[in-house]
């Protein structure tokens, strides 16, 4: 059976509610382009402007509004009025001042969690605005450490555990996405604990899980469900039982 030093938590469509806002966002996008384009495919072009941004400009509202930006110029033929661009700023930043909403019996699982194992929280995006969303969710006090990345892949998290002298098979990454929470700290030999959101941002769909790495991933449906994975990763019991 393992033994399980350290839990982390992503943030993000984790602990609160996030992707809903980048959702509305796109929604709000098309309908400000939507008088200049006389076909679709603006949202189309959207994702491609952000993908191409991602190493320039990172993850979070900043980036996606200079993405949203430069496709609004491109998709109108440069005919987009800068009262419209304006909108786009404002539409931005009413994303960065939305408020933090837990998500449902998120609060109570990750305080059951950290009375069994030390936790940490690891993010990604714009410095500024995790740090205040992690402020005003009132959890921050919860986690022995709270980072923040400009990327989760394995160098990062390899990085980090080298930090927390924790080895991999002795660390469990809960969170949402696969591509960022999980497949890294699966391929490092660590453990998975996947919490699917209603939600997904289209670039992190992007990940697929290796047949030898599954035993090490739990998935659960709802955080109340959370501490009950984790236990089941301490006392070695394989995902497919627990979901039996």
């Amino acid at each position: 059976m393992p033994q399980i030093r350290m839990v982390a938590f992503d943030a993000d469509d984790t602990l609160w509610r996030s992707e809903d806002y980048f959702e509305a966002a796109q929604a709000e996008f098309e309908r400000i382009v939507a008088p200049y384009v006389t076909r679709p495919g603006a949202l189309d072009r959207l994702a491609a402007v952000e993908r191409a941004n991602l190493s320039v400009f990172g993850y979070g509202v900043k980036g996606m509004a200079l993405s949203m930006i430069e496709a609004a110029i491109e998709v109108t033929g440069q005919r987009i009025s800068a009262a419209d661009l304006h909108r786009i700023v404002v539409l931005s930043k009413d994303m960065l001042r939305h408020p933090v909403e837990l998500l449902p019996g998120i609060r109570a699982a990750v305080e059951e969690i950290a009375a069994e194992h030390p936790i940490v929280m690891i993010t990604k995006g714009d410095l500024f605005h995790q740090e205040a969303k992690v402020r005003d969710s009132g959890l921050g006090d919860l986690f022995r450490r709270i980072e923040i990345v400009s990327e989760k892949d394995a160098a990062t998290y390899a990085r980090l555990l080298a930090e927390f002298e924790a080895d991999p098979t002795e660390f469990v990454m809960i969170g949402n996405s696969l591509r960022s929470d999980i497949a890294p700290v699966l391929a490092l030999g660590g453990w998975g604990v996947h919490v699917p959101y209603h939600l997904t941002w289209a670039l992190e769909l992007e990940a697929e899980i290796p047949p030898e790495h599954v035993r090490r991933l739990h998935t659960v449906a709802s955080a109340a469900e959370l501490p009950t994975a984790v236990r089941a990763i301490v006392d070695g019991v394989p995902p497919e039982s627990l979901g039996a």
